[in-house]
């Protein structure tokens, strides 16, 4: 893991080094894949160091967290077998408008490759629509890796955008439907330093 976010208080405007050292005060940022029996997982997850006496994230941080899962429920409510991934793109786009949420989404299928054969939803760079990956549709039986960031101004770093950048593995059932394959993070990771 390593710094994603700093808040202003503890590191000024300055961008974060080649090479930071964690400190009280940080987001962390893991993205790790295991690959079990030929099936592969994807997977990113967030976490906070706690500043001297404080015994939970600021409110800020878990409100960015928040933002991050009503994506991740705004994609898996747009998944569905027959839909392009374009057509999910854009109609989770419309949705985070409407909600007031900031954020680009960049979810595709997973299973014997990190990055598996399917639709794409949207790529992190293409939030108008992939050609060609982004017309292919679901289909019953699939996974999914449904990847994405939110960003969202947080109060106690002078209302510093933080981008939460959330990856959990879903299935499509053969019936259809669209549950985790697991569980997805919807708190933050507490690490206290040894002080």
């Amino acid at each position: 893991m390593v710094p994603a976010e700093r808040g202003r208080a503890a590191a000024g405007n300055a961008p974060l080094e080649t090479d930071p050292i964690i400190q009280p005060g940080d987001v962390l940022h893991c993205d790790v894949g295991i690959t079990v029996a030929r099936l592969n997982t994807d997977t990113q997850h967030l976490a906070y160091v706690l500043k001297p006496g404080e015994t939970d994230a600021p409110a800020g941080l878990k409100r960015a967290l928040a933002n991050a899962n009503a994506m991740q429920d705004m994609t898996m409510e747009e998944i569905r077998p027959g839909r392009t991934g374009n057509e999910i793109l854009q109609a989770v786009l419309a949705l985070m408008k409407t909600r007031g949420v900031d954020g680009t989404l960049y979810s595709h299928p997973i299973g014997l490759h990190g990055h598996g054969a399917g639709p794409l939803i949207g790529l992190w760079d293409r939030q108008e629509g992939v050609p060609g990956r982004g017309d292919a549709t679901v289909i019953p039986s699939m996974w999914f890796s449904i990847e994405l960031q939110a960003t969202t101004p947080v109060p106690e770093w002078g209302n510093q955008p933080v981008r939460m950048a959330q990856e959990e593995d879903a299935i499509v059932g053969a019936d259809g439907k669209v549950r985790w394959a697991l569980k997805r993070q919807d708190k933050l990771f507490l690490v206290r330093p040894n002080r």
